[in-house]
C-alpha cells in the first residue's frame, strides 16, 4: 500500500482559505508570517479576509495556494508520510517543497517570481485558456495543430478533459472546430493568459535564472513531475523539468497513471479544494481518494 499526496495549481483558492489552520496552530501561524515578511505585502491578510477577486491576481494566487498547500502538510506531522508527491502545474512547486526538496523560504520566492514572471507574459500577448470535455487527447492535439496561430493541449486533467491554451483568435477557432468534431464542451476559461503554451517563454526564460540558482535537495520520495509524468529523485532533472513546466503541458492524467502503475493505492489532496480528487476518481475509480 503506497500514500501518494498531490497539491493543488491556480483555481483551487478561496476567500478565508488558511485561517482555521493560523487560528489552531501557533507553527502554522508563525509560517504564515513568514511569508508575509519574504514577500513583503501582506499575504495572510488577503488569504483570510480578502475577497475572490482580490485573491484572483497571479501574484497573490500563486504564493496563497502554495502558502496554504506547504502549511498543511507541515502542520499534519506523522499524518504527512508521503511514498511519492505530484502538483498541478504551480502545486509542483507546493509538493517539492512538502517533499524537502526546497526550503519554505526558497519555494515561496520561486513561486513569487514565477508568479510575476507570468503575469509580465500575460500583459505581452493577449491570452488565453479553454476547457475541453468529452473528445479523446489524440482529436483535441490534432485540431489545436491544424489551427492557424498559437493553441496547444495545456493541461490533460483526466481522460475526455483537456484544457487548451495560446492566442485568444487561435483558442476560439479551436473551440468552434472542436465542437464541430463532437465535443461536448469547449468552454473559454477565466484566466489571465496562455499557460503552458509558447506564449509562455518569457516567463520560462525569468524562472529559469531563478532556478538555476536555488538549492534543490533529493526529496524524501519520488515526485512525479509535470512534463514527463515520471518520478524523479535527482535534483538536476528536477531542476530541469521544473524550467521546462511552464511552456509544456501539464501531463496530469499521465502521473496519476504511471503513480497508479508504480503502486499507489491513496491518493491524499493537500491544500485547498477539492479538484484533484475529483480529477483522479475519474482517471482511476478503484483507488482511495481523500483530502489531508
Amino acid at each position: 500500500m503506497h500514500k501518494a499526496f498531490v497539491f493543488p495549481g491556480q483555481g483551487s483558492q478561496f476567500p478565508g482559505m488558511g485561517k482555521d489552520l493560523y487560528d489552531r496552530s501557533a507553527q502554522a501561524a508563525d509560517l504564515f508570517r513568514q511569508a508575509d515578511a519574504v514577500l513583503g505585502f501582506p499575504l495572510s491578510q488577503i488569504m483570510f479576509e480578502g475577497s475572490e477577486e482580490d485573491l484572483r491576481q497571479t501574484r497573490v494566487t500563486q504564493p496563497a495556494v502554495f502558502v496554504h498547500s506547504v502549511v498543511t502538510a507541515i502542520v499534519a506531522g506523522p499524518a504527512f508520510r508521503p511514498d511519492m508527491v505530484a502538483g498541478h502545474s504551480l502545486g509542483e512547486f507546493s509538493a517539492l517543497t512538502a517533499a524537502g526538496g526546497l526550503s519554505f523560504t526558497e519555494g515561496l520566492q520561486l513561486v513569487a517570481q514565477r508568479a510575476e514572471a507570468m503575469q509580465q507574459a500575460c500583459i505581452a500577448v493577449p491570452s488565453t485558456m479553454a476547457a475541453i470535455l468529452g473528445l479523446p487527447d489524440e482529436e483535441v492535439e490534432r485540431i489545436c495543430a491544424e489551427t492557424d496561430g498559437v493553441v496547444v493541449a495545456a493541461n490533460y486533467n483526466c481522460p475526455g478533459q483537456v484544457v487548451i491554451s495560446g492566442e485568444i483568435e487561435s483558442v476560439q477557432t479551436a473551440c468552434e472546430r472542436l465542437k464541430a468534431a463532437g465535443a461536448k464542451r469547449a468552454m473559454m476559461l477565466n484566466v489571465g493568459g496562455a499557460f503552458h503554451s509558447p506564449l509562455m517563454e518569457p516567463a520560462r526564460k525569468a524562472l529559469e535564472a531563478a532556478l538555476r540558482k536555488a538549492t534543490i535537495t533529493a526529496p524524501v520520495c519520488p515526485i512525479y513531475q509535470n512534463v514527463t509524468a515520471k518520478a524523479e529523485r535527482d535534483p538536476q532533472r528536477i531542476r530541469e523539468n521544473l524550467i521546462a513546466q511552464l511552456t509544456a503541458p501539464v501531463r496530469w492524467t499521465q502521473s496519476i497513471q504511471q503513480m497508479i502503475a508504480d503502486g499507489a493505492t491513496d491518493f491524499v489532496e493537500c491544500g485547498p479544494g477539492n479538484v484533484l480528487q475529483g480529477l483522479i476518481r475519474k482517471i482511476d475509480s478503484s483507488v482511495n481518494v481523500g483530502a489531508l
